[in-house]
């Protein structure tokens, strides 16, 4: 219903305008939003990578209008040439020179792949905050204080660094840094921030193989060494599908916090060997050994075993967070044979010296040794010998007559 008060404030604005020149009026009206569907213009922070080529080359399919800002040190030639003049390069470093971003027009949307230090993330945020709509900042759901309660979705406490000026990026640092990254953007830029926490990014390109390491295991067929059970969960995403989403979300001006990974619980081991096998299409069986025989064989979770980590105790969330919200928000997947051929595809079309030497997984001698060490402990106890009898060495008296 309206009120007295909005009749005179809509009446006090219109005499206002019909007050002024026409050029004045025509200036002083809204000027159209962009709907969901019209082109973009986004600027991407990084973009050479793993996560940004695939969402360069998703928006470009889109229309949309590009200007990539990195060093030019990763992967340089990934947008050399003419067929790639559309995209706008813009080098500089964004902890000591923004240079190139200084005075420019404004852009739609900013995405930020390439946020590990919170003073870059404000450094880049107070520079851009008045000249772009939206700042989508890919995170990690690592930024979590625990992984012990399944089904735990963007509201869970995240981890708190006891020295939040450190610097370095490490195993023990990465996820409070990037807790503090969405802090250092949402100071900036209230309101008009979108974090997304992807789990393990997988697929065509990625450098880490993790994930890699299954489907290349499999075309080496023979027998494969599987950890824990062929039920324990895991979780990843597919790079385009992530980036379908990144470029979803800044479509339809999406805000907040979503964990982007696969649908919870939904994903098994068993899965993702069996999708492997299927990918390689070589003769190889699959021998699960329990996560208790791998740690006393020092077979480590995660790095030996990759894409695994026992779903027990302080990690029974594993493989388990939900990403309810960013299904709702229109995250979807493809299938997992799909992701596995692909990445089997990619992994095969690198040269022979970096398959020589994947980054994850148990290489063929330490696996071959740990399966040999499980056979045996599964042959039954050799039934043991009876002691012999001892041969007596007194001679018998005789009997006096």
């Amino acid at each position: 219903m309206t009120t007295r008060r909005d009749f005179l404030a809509a009446t006090l604005a219109a005499a206002s305008l019909a007050a002024l020149p026409a050029s004045a009026a025509r200036r002083q009206r809204k000027p159209v939003e962009r709907k969901p569907g019209d082109p973009m213009s986004i600027l991407v922070l990084g973009g050479t990578g793993f996560l940004g080529p695939h969402f360069v080359e998703a928006a470009r399919a889109k229309g949309h209008k590009l200007t990539l800002f990195n060093r030019g040190k990763t992967n340089p030639e990934r947008f050399a040439g003419d067929q790639f003049d559309d995209i706008e390069q813009l080098q500089g470093d964004r902890k000591t020179d923004l240079r190139a971003l200084e005075g420019r027009r404004k852009w739609d949307a900013v995405l930020d792949t390439s946020a590990y230090i919170p003073a870059d993330v404000t450094r880049s945020t107070k520079l851009l905050a008045d000249r772009v709509g939206q700042y989508l900042l890919v995170s990690t759901i690592s930024v979590y204080a625990k992984m012990d309660m399944p089904g735990q979705d963007e509201t869970a406490p995240l981890i708190a660094l006891a020295n939040p000026n450190v610097t370095e990026v490490t195993g023990d640092t990465y996820g409070g840094l990037k807790a503090l990254c969405e802090k250092a953007a949402e100071a900036q830029m209230p309101g008009k921030v979108t974090v997304v926490r992807p789990g393990l990014i997988v697929g065509p390109g990625d450098n880490t193989d993790r994930f890699t390491y299954w489907p290349a295991r499999a075309d080496r067929g023979g027998e494969i060494l599987a950890p824990g059970s062929a039920v324990d969960p895991t979780q990843f995403i597919d790079v385009r599908d992530l980036a379908a989403f990144l470029l979803h979300l800044l479509d339809m001006r999406s805000f907040g916090t979503f964990n982007a990974d696969a649908p919870a619980g939904k994903l098994t081991m068993g899965e993702l060997l069996a999708a492997s096998q299927r990918a390689a299409g070589k003769t190889s069986t699959v021998t699960w050994v329990p996560a208790d025989f791998l740690e006393k064989h020092q077979v480590s979770a995660w790095q030996d075993m990759p894409v695994w980590i026992p779903p027990t105790g302080e990690y029974a969330g594993f493989g388990r967070v939900s990403s309810t919200k960013a299904q709702a928000a229109g995250l979807t997947y493809r299938p997992l044979d799909v992701t596995a051929a692909d990445t089997l595809a990619y992994w095969r079309a690198l040269p022979a010296d970096r398959r020589a030497n994947p980054k994850a997984g148990l290489s063929m001698v330490r696996e071959a040794e740990v399966l040999q060490a499980w056979h045996k402990s599964l042959e039954p106890p050799k039934p043991k010998k009876a002691p012999a009898k001892k041969k007596s060495t007194s001679k018998k008296k005789k009997k006096k007559r």
